[in-house]
């Protein structure tokens, strides 16, 4: 009688699990084409992929649509563009875990505010405690790809309430695909311009495919499924751990290592994640992705 809530438990909380490895080990393997391809042309193909495969599953209804729902989405897919190109952008530079765990610091300082209790500040105190001790090895990190980060943390906050608006304005999953093809055709240009003829090298197009695959649809579908029976506190909780899987995941993809002091900053910064979720009056939802859709 015991066990069987244990496993009802195990199966959401494995997908959420499965999903956050999905991500990082996509952004890993992302990371380590960098040296054929560009880090905007691999974004653009992680794009494509995720929008073909969302437009097939939604077949948004465009039809009948105000200018305003339109104009929603298309900030819903600008939000979208810029956060993954910010993010790729940013760990080209410096290290995975390291730029997983920046970015955090957008959408923290975004729950915290939406709590309304300055003593939540402390949490975001602590996360910026955390990139702070960054600063300790400075000669060692890219500041420029310390910048991309928060850029995408940023826009990740943005993301965060446009997907709420887009939510009540388009059903399902209607949204969401419209504004993964709006950004996958926002980011073609710059795609075409940087990626050189490397871009249609059939293993290039292979890999970005799985990446795609990786760090949005498998994502998306487990984390679908997973909320369903699973309780948005315990879910963002479990989210709060993606910066140590990010470090994680390169280490095994890229053997990329991190010394003590950024260990201590991604620990902060997973600290803080964690107390801000636990402390939310309301559920911190990660819409959609992301991580998700982040890395």
């Amino acid at each position: 009688m015991t066990s069987r809530p244990s496993r009802a438990l195990l199966g959401p909380v494995g997908l959420v699990l499965v999903g956050i490895l999905s991500v990082q080990v996509g952004a890993a393997i992302a990371k380590g084409l960098f040296g054929e391809i560009s880090p905007t042309a691999m974004v653009w193909l992680r794009l494509v992929t995720s929008a073909v495969v969302l437009a097939a599953i939604a077949r948004p209804r465009l039809g009948g649509r105000s200018r305003h729902d339109w104009f929603v989405v298309l900030g819903f897919g600008a939000s979208l563009a810029t956060m993954n190109w910010a993010i790729y952008q940013s760990f080209s530079r410096i290290p995975l875990g390291l730029a997983v765990a920046i970015e955090f610091v957008g959408p923290l300082t975004l729950a915290v505010l939406g709590s309304h209790r300055a003593r939540d500040l402390v949490w975001v105190l602590l996360a910026g405690s955390g990139v702070a001790l960054l600063g300790l090895q400075r000669t060692d990190l890219d500041l420029l790809g310390v910048a991309y980060a928060l850029l995408a943390g940023a826009a990740w906050a943005a993301y965060i309430l446009l997907s709420a608006s887009t939510g009540r304005r388009w059903a399902g999953f209607d949204g969401l695909a419209v504004a993964s093809v709006l950004a996958a055709l926002g980011m073609t240009l710059p795609a075409l311009l940087t990626a050189g003829t490397s871009l249609w090298d059939g293993r290039v197009l292979l890999i970005g495919a799985l990446v795609g695959l990786l760090s949005s649809v498998i994502p998306y579908s487990c984390e679908l499924v997973a909320l369903r029976s699973l309780r948005p506190a315990v879910f963002g909780i479990l989210m709060s751990v993606e910066p140590a899987a990010a470090a994680l995941a390169a280490i095994v993809v890229l053997d990329e290592h991190l010394s003590a002091v950024q260990w201590l900053a991604i620990a902060c910064v997973v600290a803080a994640s964690i107390g801000a979720t636990r402390s939310a009056p309301a559920p911190v939802e990660r819409s959609a992705a992301p991580g998700t859709l982040a890395t």
